[in-house]
């Protein structure tokens, strides 16, 4: 026993309140609360150590069974500790109206942290705090433009150039469905694309979308920029309850660019072939290219998901039969004229 009470136990304390840690060691409990009320100058009448992670208070029996390095916390008489649950409350009381002290305290947390947990509730913790939702111009929120192009002077006209990017690029897949189609319909192909071009450069390619600034008909998130997910394909709704607002810092901006606008009636497998079909067979009917418009480009069959919502299986949807072809106009009867009597 002589020898265990020789030998010198090593120590993570810093007092509460205080994210300032030193490191202490000592042979006993009694030896490690001196050293640690004469640094921080705190009275050792009525204070005690207990564990950072759960507030376990450290005496004489436990000491020995704590590992070399544990963080420990000070308390004065009065002063009690939950863990480091504690730390996340006292972040959370000023949500409302955080500071640069705040968000420099919780950096520094996170940089000391190795625990997997605790570096992921401090991680959201300091998404959170350091958000800037209203702020809307660089000047207003430099730190959410790093990384993009001196061009973008607002974030909405950013998030509507990323909505205009996607349907764009929708738009040159059709536009190479015209390979699926024979030489002798390819010019006919062409016209029906141009068609939905068109459409689609009046409604500046549906950007509105991402922007939350447009009419409330015209975009798929609040007033404040939050989305949430629309769940899979083939739900109603999503089970996770998945939501974010690219609009409150960089990290979630980058973030949104993985959420998927994912044809629920298949682009690939099945909108396009059934349009180059359609052309193919026309034989003098008009196809409805406005009924393929509203498939390949429109919320009427493009859901917002998270990428964990975003399946990859086949959907094996089809295109309404009936609404491939434009209904034929139906000849307006002419009146018989009246006979004068």
């Amino acid at each position: 026993m002589s020898a265990v009470l020789q030998k010198l136990k090593r120590f993570k304390l810093r007092a509460l309140h205080n994210q300032k840690k030193f490191g202490v060691a000592g042979r006993n409990c009694e030896e490690v609360l001196r050293k640690g009320c004469l640094h921080f100058q705190l009275p050792v009448a009525g204070s005690t150590l207990c564990l950072y992670e759960d507030g376990t208070e450290l005496t004489g029996d436990y000491f020995w069974s704590v590992p070399d390095d544990s963080e420990l916390v000070l308390l004065t008489a009065g002063q009690t500790w939950q863990g480091y649950a504690s730390d996340i409350s006292r972040f959370l009381s000023v949500f409302q109206e955080p500071h640069a002290e705040l968000i420099q305290a919780a950096r520094q947390m996170l940089s000391d942290e190795r625990a997997p947990l605790r570096q992921k509730l401090l991680a959201d913790l300091l998404g959170t705090v350091s958000e800037n939702i209203a702020a809307e111009t660089r000047a207003e929120d430099a730190p959410w433009f790093e990384g993009l192009e001196s061009r973008f002077r607002n974030k909405s006209g950013y998030l509507r150039y990323s909505c205009e990017s996607r349907i764009r690029s929708y738009l040159r897949e059709v536009t190479a469905g015209a390979s699926l189609v024979v030489t002798e319909a390819r010019g006919e192909y062409l016209r029906v694309v141009g068609a939905m071009c068109q459409k689609l450069q009046a409604a500046r390619y549906n950007s509105s979308y991402f922007d939350r600034g447009a009419k409330a008909s015209r975009r798929l998130c609040t007033p404040e920029g939050w989305f949430s997910c629309q769940g899979p394909f083939d739900v109603d709704d999503c089970a996770s309850r998945h939501s974010i607002n690219p609009y409150s810092n960089r990290e979630s901006r980058v973030l949104f660019s993985t959420w998927n606008l994912d044809h629920v009636i298949e682009k690939k497998r099945t909108v396009v072939p059934t349009l180059a079909a359609a052309v193919h067979a026309a034989e003098g009917r008009e196809v409805d290219w406005k009924y393929f418009y509203r498939l390949l480009f429109t919320s009427e069959n493009l859901k917002l998901v998270h990428i964990a919502c975003h399946k990859k299986t086949t959907h094996k949807l089809l295109c309404d039969p009936g609404r491939i072809y434009r209904a034929p106009a139906v000849p307006r009867r002419k009146r018989r004229a009246r006979q004068r009597p």
